[in-house]
């Protein structure tokens, strides 16, 4: 393990990605005690309304008259809940499928696999946008549609890796010795199926955040008054550019959060795919 983490620090883009996504991990656990006015965060206080940046406010006020900085802040909380939601559970659903229809042949698996080919085929924010739409919009709905697109890069992933895994010496001797399937796939294949998985699920969940605040910012995620990043661009788009502020810190939260996601799993792609270390 100290070897990896070893190489880990070695690679500056990752070390930076893996700092931001301690930064906001912080801020998600303790944004209640951080922010500046977590009390009044969703309150109205019409005569600060749309006040630039200060010291008092440092990301100014937006059209209610409440703090950015503490919505911002409260926001990450959300994000995160959201990210984490959906990746555990298009991987409680994907991962399964991936090791059923690798590990067996015949019609189950091809069935399992034309299906994922075709929810693949559809870009994942149109496919997100069409079942949200058919949803009331709230945090749940964007949660379950989020869920049902992006599953089938887990089981695409972890079905390449288990038809791999399954014509290795290892599995031919497990079988030799009366090993059962269940103790094979589970024991043995999964645990070395998983650097890919953790490399995707990494990468996914800044790009959950990012089709999230999309959901948001069309009306079809967080609702008022939740602190949430897409929605607060949303709201903001009436009072630009004069107050350009209310649009620009959370959009900046959004772009630094999905950059430090998509840095550490970049990171991470390189430290467990042995044809990039061999390249070097």
């Amino acid at each position: 393990m100290r070897p990896i983490f070893a190489r880990l620090a070695r690679d500056v883009p990752a070390m930076l990605g893996l700092g931001i996504v301690v930064f906001v991990l912080l801020l998600a656990v303790l944004g209640p005690w951080i922010a500046p006015y977590p009390g009044d965060a969703s309150a109205s206080h019409l005569l600060r309304r749309l006040k630039p940046p200060s010291l008092d406010y440092p990301f100014g006020t937006d059209n209610l008259g409440r703090d950015i900085f503490s919505r911002v802040i409260l926001g990450a909380r959300g994000a995160l809940q959201i990210a984490l939601a959906v990746v555990v559970a298009s991987m409680l659903i994907g991962v399964p499928l991936g090791l059923l229809a690798g590990y067996r042949s015949g019609w189950l698996s091809e069935t399992i696999m034309r299906i994922t080919d075709v929810v693949l085929a559809i870009p994942q924010l149109v496919l997100a946008l069409a079942l949200a739409q058919l949803l009331s919009p709230s945090l749940e709905s964007a949660m379950l549609a989020l869920s049902l697109t992006y599953w089938p890069f887990f089981t695409r992933i972890v079905y390449a890796e288990t038809r791999r895994l399954s014509g290795s010496l290892f599995v031919d001797a497990l079988r030799g010795v009366g090993a059962g399937t269940s103790r094979i796939v589970f024991l043995h294949i999964l645990p070395n199926a998983l650097s890919p998985v953790i490399v995707r699920a990494t990468i996914g969940l800044g790009f959950t955040i990012l089709v999230a605040a999309v959901l948001g910012f069309l009306g079809m995620g967080a609702t008022p008054p939740a602190p949430d990043w897409g929605l607060a661009i949303a709201e903001s788009r009436t009072y630009l550019p004069k107050a350009w502020w209310y649009a620009a810190f959370p959009g900046v939260a959004i772009l630094i959060t999905v950059m430090g996601f998509n840095l550490l799993g970049d990171g991470l792609r390189d430290l467990v795919d042995p044809r990039i270390r061999r390249s070097r």
